[in-house]
Protein backbone atom coordinates (compact mmCIF):
# COMPACT_ATOMS: atom_id res chain seq x y z
CA UNK A 1 0.00 0.00 0.00
CA UNK A 2 1.54 3.21 -0.69
CA UNK A 3 -0.32 6.18 0.78
CA UNK A 4 0.15 9.17 -1.87
CA UNK A 5 -2.01 12.37 -3.12
CA UNK A 6 0.13 15.50 -4.95
CA UNK A 7 3.37 16.89 -4.51
CA UNK A 8 4.10 17.71 -1.07
CA UNK A 9 2.19 14.80 0.19
CA UNK A 10 3.15 12.26 2.71
CA UNK A 11 4.15 8.53 1.11
CA UNK A 12 3.90 5.35 3.11
CA UNK A 13 4.72 2.55 2.27
CA UNK A 14 2.59 -0.68 3.92
CA UNK A 15 1.24 -3.93 3.35
CA UNK A 16 3.97 -5.00 0.73
CA UNK A 17 5.59 -7.24 3.04
CA UNK A 18 2.45 -9.62 3.28
CA UNK A 19 1.31 -12.08 0.99
CA UNK A 20 -2.52 -11.86 -0.11
CA UNK A 21 -3.86 -15.05 1.65
CA UNK A 22 -2.25 -13.37 4.90
CA UNK A 23 -3.73 -10.46 4.27
CA UNK A 24 -7.50 -11.99 3.40
CA UNK A 25 -7.01 -14.68 6.23
CA UNK A 26 -5.09 -14.65 8.91
CA UNK A 27 -5.75 -11.26 10.42
CA UNK A 28 -6.08 -11.50 14.39
CA UNK A 29 -8.17 -9.10 16.93
CA UNK A 30 -5.16 -7.08 18.86
CA UNK A 31 -3.50 -9.00 21.47
CA UNK A 32 -4.00 -12.20 20.06
CA UNK A 33 -0.65 -14.03 20.53
CA UNK A 34 1.28 -14.70 17.51
CA UNK A 35 -0.48 -12.10 15.43
CA UNK A 36 1.12 -11.02 12.39
CA UNK A 37 2.66 -7.63 11.54
CA UNK A 38 3.19 -5.47 8.88
CA UNK A 39 6.13 -3.54 8.53
CA UNK A 40 5.53 0.32 7.72
CA UNK A 41 7.85 2.78 6.27
CA UNK A 42 7.27 6.79 5.80
CA UNK A 43 8.89 9.77 6.42
CA UNK A 44 5.78 11.70 7.90
CA UNK A 45 5.11 10.59 11.24
CA UNK A 46 1.30 11.34 11.47
CA UNK A 47 0.27 9.94 8.20
CA UNK A 48 2.21 6.78 9.35
CA UNK A 49 0.94 6.26 12.57
CA UNK A 50 -2.45 7.02 10.49
CA UNK A 51 -1.51 4.17 8.26
CA UNK A 52 -0.38 1.91 11.56
CA UNK A 53 -3.85 2.38 12.71
CA UNK A 54 -5.37 0.79 9.74
CA UNK A 55 -2.64 -2.07 9.63
CA UNK A 56 -3.82 -2.47 13.40
CA UNK A 57 -7.81 -2.58 12.42
CA UNK A 58 -6.95 -5.08 9.45
CA UNK A 59 -5.78 -7.45 12.09
CA UNK A 60 -2.08 -7.14 12.02
CA UNK A 61 0.30 -5.60 14.10
CA UNK A 62 2.30 -2.49 12.78
CA UNK A 63 5.85 -2.14 12.60
CA UNK A 64 7.59 0.64 12.43
CA UNK A 65 10.02 -0.08 9.06
CA UNK A 66 11.60 3.69 9.44
CA UNK A 67 11.98 6.27 6.48
CA UNK A 68 11.18 5.86 2.89
CA UNK A 69 14.64 5.45 2.52
CA UNK A 70 14.79 2.35 4.84
CA UNK A 71 12.11 0.67 3.26
CA UNK A 72 14.18 -1.49 1.35
CA UNK A 73 14.34 -3.76 4.34
CA UNK A 74 10.66 -5.13 3.64
CA UNK A 75 11.18 -5.53 -0.48
CA UNK A 76 11.43 -8.78 -1.97
CA UNK A 77 14.41 -11.31 -1.06
CA UNK A 78 14.85 -9.08 2.20
CA UNK A 79 14.62 -11.57 5.97
CA UNK A 80 10.84 -9.46 6.38
CA UNK A 81 9.42 -10.16 3.17
CA UNK A 82 6.01 -12.31 3.50
CA UNK A 83 7.40 -14.72 6.23
CA UNK A 84 4.20 -14.42 8.00
CA UNK A 85 6.43 -13.03 11.35
CA UNK A 86 4.68 -11.95 14.59
CA UNK A 87 6.09 -8.26 15.43
CA UNK A 88 8.93 -9.41 17.29
CA UNK A 89 10.28 -11.38 14.58
CA UNK A 90 9.38 -8.55 12.06
CA UNK A 91 11.44 -6.09 13.97
CA UNK A 92 14.62 -8.57 14.00
CA UNK A 93 14.13 -9.29 10.76
CA UNK A 94 14.29 -5.65 9.32
CA UNK A 95 17.22 -5.16 11.40
CA UNK A 96 19.02 -8.25 9.89
CA UNK A 97 18.61 -6.99 6.22
CA UNK A 98 21.69 -5.94 4.44
CA UNK A 99 21.91 -3.19 1.96
CA UNK A 100 22.25 -4.86 -1.59
CA UNK A 101 21.92 -8.36 -0.62
CA UNK A 102 17.90 -8.70 -1.93
CA UNK A 103 19.34 -7.93 -5.41
CA UNK A 104 21.99 -11.41 -5.19
CA UNK A 105 19.36 -13.34 -3.53
CA UNK A 106 16.12 -13.05 -6.07
CA UNK A 107 18.10 -15.78 -8.14
CA UNK A 108 18.36 -18.08 -5.36
CA UNK A 109 14.42 -16.97 -5.13
CA UNK A 110 13.85 -18.20 -8.26
CA UNK A 111 15.45 -21.51 -8.20
CA UNK A 112 13.66 -22.11 -4.80
CA UNK A 113 10.00 -20.96 -6.09
CA UNK A 114 10.88 -23.61 -9.13
CA UNK A 115 11.30 -26.71 -6.56
CA UNK A 116 7.58 -25.60 -5.40
CA UNK A 117 6.05 -26.84 -8.28
CA UNK A 118 2.96 -25.60 -10.21
CA UNK A 119 0.47 -24.62 -6.61
CA UNK A 120 2.40 -24.51 -4.08
CA UNK A 121 0.29 -24.06 -0.83
CA UNK A 122 0.41 -20.64 1.47
CA UNK A 123 2.70 -22.75 3.88
CA UNK A 124 5.07 -23.83 1.25
CA UNK A 125 5.94 -19.99 -0.14
CA UNK A 126 6.19 -18.66 3.24
CA UNK A 127 8.72 -21.92 4.37
CA UNK A 128 10.20 -20.62 0.76
CA UNK A 129 10.60 -16.94 2.12
CA UNK A 130 11.97 -17.90 5.32
CA UNK A 131 14.77 -20.29 4.46
CA UNK A 132 15.89 -17.76 2.01
CA UNK A 133 17.16 -15.60 4.84
CA UNK A 134 16.44 -17.38 8.00
CA UNK A 135 16.28 -15.34 11.48
CA UNK A 136 19.03 -16.47 14.53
Amino acid sequence: MWVSKQIGRPVIKAFNNILAHSLAELGQPEGTDGRLAVAVAGDDDAAKQLVMGVVNEVGFDPVDGGTLEESWRQQPSTPGYCCDYDAVAMRRALNAAVKGEAPKKREQLTSKMATLGPSPTHDDVVAMNRSLNPLT
